[in-house]
């Protein structure tokens, strides 16, 4: 049969020799359809080249089929890889990501959650930096909100965690199981609630558990960039401060830092033991290949998935829940032990 240039439902049930309700329940995934009328469908839907058109199915629902995604920074590779599994995940079911970057700005966070009505979001997920917990709640938003991120924040919204504190106690615990002066590169550890300070109670509570005393001068502030990285094991190097490992806060601080430790001569990891955090794709494929921690990408997309696929069913309305997923240290080339 020709293709028409829009093939409709009816169009398939007439080829199919079904209804355009058994149609319908094969397309929408239902059950209640037999195995051989299954098949008959299918082949007619590709013989016509028959294709839902999800604009107007999201329309009827009075959605827009579109879950907006605001992130700090949309070129950290951290970012661009966990909007990756969330798009798998949310594409299952027929709904959109689309990206937008806040700056880690207060002014920017409040943006993405007031006006995600005008952008026309069907729910919101949100990577917390800066806002205080309180200026959540004066929020007005019909779009359900998932917060991501390191904040632990009480609020109104679901909030999906990694564990940033025995992320780094494991990745600290593991160096020192070799080692006695190790660096830690990345961000301002003050305050309570943020990466860097999360990061920096695990690095705390590893030498704690180990009797060994944390050295100040190791460690070292930095913003979360490849150059910043390797500027940070520069700036050891160049004041003369000894260390036997680094434990990088990021992934990219780690490759940064990689990177001068080859320039500087230093064998990885004979001389220096090198642990990053975030597991990024990249990880697997430097040499020698980087030793991390996996935050639990997979868990992560699939608990934002299934609490924002909730709250739009509409399912009975319950206090905003917290989901902290562990952490795995992950061995590789930058460590003696490798696995």
């Amino acid at each position: 049969m020709k293709k028409s240039a829009v093939v409709t439902m009816a169009d398939v049930a007439r080829t199919a020799g079904v209804s355009t309700m058994t149609v319908s329940n094969v397309v929408n995934g239902r059950p209640r359809v037999g195995a051989a009328t299954r098949e008959r469908v299918l082949a007619a839907i590709n013989e016509l080249g028959y294709q839902v058109n999800l604009a107007a199915r999201h329309l009827r629902a009075g959605r827009t089929g579109v879950v907006g995604l605001a992130v700090p920074e949309l070129e950290r590779p951290y970012f661009a890889q966990l909007a990756g599994r969330l798009a798998d995940q949310f594409e299952a079911h027929g709904l959109r990501i689309v990206m937008e970057r806040t700056g880690a700005s207060r002014e920017g966070e409040l943006d993405a959650v007031a006006f995600s009505r005008l952008r026309m979001y069907d729910g919101l997920i949100l990577s917390v930096v800066d806002m205080d917990p309180g200026e959540l709640t004066g929020i007005g938003t019909d779009a359900p909100v998932v917060m991501i991120g390191e904040r632990a924040l009480p609020s109104r919204f679901d909030h999906v965690l990694m564990d940033n504190v025995d992320g780094a106690r494991q990745a600290t615990a593991q160096l020192l199981a070799g080692n006695r002066r190790i660096a830690m590169l990345g961000g301002d550890p003050a305050g309570a609630a943020t990466m860097p300070a999360l990061r920096a109670q695990g690095y705390a509570l590893a030498h704690h558990a180990a009797g060994v005393p944390i050295d100040p001068a190791l460690n070292v502030q930095c913003m979360f960039g490849f150059q910043d990285g390797y500027d940070a094991v520069r700036s050891l190097l160049d004041r003369g401060i000894a260390f036997d490992a680094v434990f990088a806060l990021t992934d990219v601080v780690a490759i940064g830092a990689l990177r001068a430790l080859a320039d500087a001569g230093i064998q990885v990891p004979a001389e220096v033991e090198l642990i990053g955090f975030d597991d990024l794709d990249e990880a697997a494929y430097l040499v020698p290949s980087l030793s991390t921690i996996n935050p639990g990408h997979e868990q992560m997309a699939a608990a934002i998935t299934r609490l924002l696929l909730a709250r739009l069913a509409g399912e009975p309305a319950a206090e905003a829940q917290e989901l902290i997923v562990p952490a795995a240290l992950v061995l590789r080339g930058t460590t003696r032990s490798n696995g």
